[in-house]
């Protein structure tokens, strides 16, 4: 557990070679936590593989909190251990939400950053929250979309991330739960392009975490200064190369944000998988991400690692 201040501790791990290539994992939400699944893209004799839970969730404390929780906190938090590992620069692999704070990131450290890997990119934009919040993804997936919406009233639900905040955030650790869970459940039903929309329901702790990290998160726009901010920083970060890894059916942030992405970006390289949704487990994102990864391996001496 490393103490990152404000009262909060956050769990990170080390695993693979102490002297391989470094790369720290960014998981997705916000409030997703990492998994011992993200290990996998990594040959562990090559690559000294750093993952963490972001502040508020997995196995960092305090649970479910969204005090002194922002975008910039999570910088911090990254460029902390990075210090404390004692890494000069290295890879930054995340995705959805990831891929989000793996570009900050970049944007705001360029110098310690050698190569990213993003999956599913998601660009904290409102269009991209209308899409999934104000009924642009509900054309496709009408009878999920229904159960969604459900737990609020008519009348609230012309902005359901304001109406899910004030339960997510009323006090009532029963109404959180239940609401967190409705949460959960409507994006874990569009993850993979193989679901049939059901779903069972997730653990209370870590639907709570993350519906409320999440929740947080999206009705403060990611808590960057202007819409759009991502993109039109892009110059920041031209020189630095990178691989995009997106499911071409993803229907949690659809293709359109990785295009957008990578066609200001001229160092990058989209790799658009024909038959895939926005898990990581898709077997062709898991087949393409642990070819780039295969790929890099050869070409450490050249990013300087």
């Amino acid at each position: 557990m490393l103490d990152v201040g404000q009262g909060h501790r956050i769990y990170v791990e080390q695993c693979g070679n102490p002297d391989g290539i470094p790369v720290v994992v960014l998981h997705g939400g916000p409030g997703g936590g990492c998994s011992p699944a993200m290990r996998r893209y990594f040959d562990p004799a090559v690559y000294r593989v750093i993952l963490f839970d972001q502040r508020g969730c997995g196995r960092s404390r305090p649970h479910a909190s969204v005090l002194e929780n922002t975008t910039w906190h999570l910088v911090r938090d990254i460029e902390r251990i990075r210090e404390t590992m004692e890494v000069d620069r290295w890879i930054v692999f995340g995705g959805s939400w990831g891929a989000t704070l793996a570009l900050i990131y970049a944007q705001s450290h360029p110098d310690r950053v050698a190569y990213m890997v993003l999956r599913g990119v998601f660009l904290m934009t409102q269009a991209e929250l209308r899409w999934f919040y104000g009924g642009g993804a509900a054309q496709f997936w009408p009878d999920v979309w229904e159960r969604f919406v459900k737990p609020i009233p008519d009348c609230e639900r012309g902005d359901l991330i304001a109406a899910y905040n004030e339960r997510l955030f009323s006090g009532d650790l029963i109404v959180e739960t239940r609401h967190a869970r409705a949460w959960a459940a409507w994006e874990n039903a569009l993850a993979s392009i193989e679901n049939d929309g059901v779903t069972g329901e997730s653990p209370a702790d870590y639907a709570r975490a993350f519906a409320r990290l999440e929740n947080h998160y999206f009705i403060n726009g990611g808590f960057l200064e202007s819409d759009g901010q991502i993109l039109d920083n892009m110059d920041l970060i031209a020189q630095i190369p990178g691989t995009v890894v997106q499911g071409r059916y993803d229907m949690i942030c659809p293709p359109h944000s990785a295009w957008r992405l990578t066609d200001r970006w001229p160092k990058a390289e989209l790799k658009m998988i024909p038959s895939a949704g926005h898990a990581l487990s898709e077997p062709g994102i898991s087949a393409e991400l642990v070819r780039v990864t295969n790929a890099l391996r050869r070409q450490h001496k050249l990013l300087g690692l």
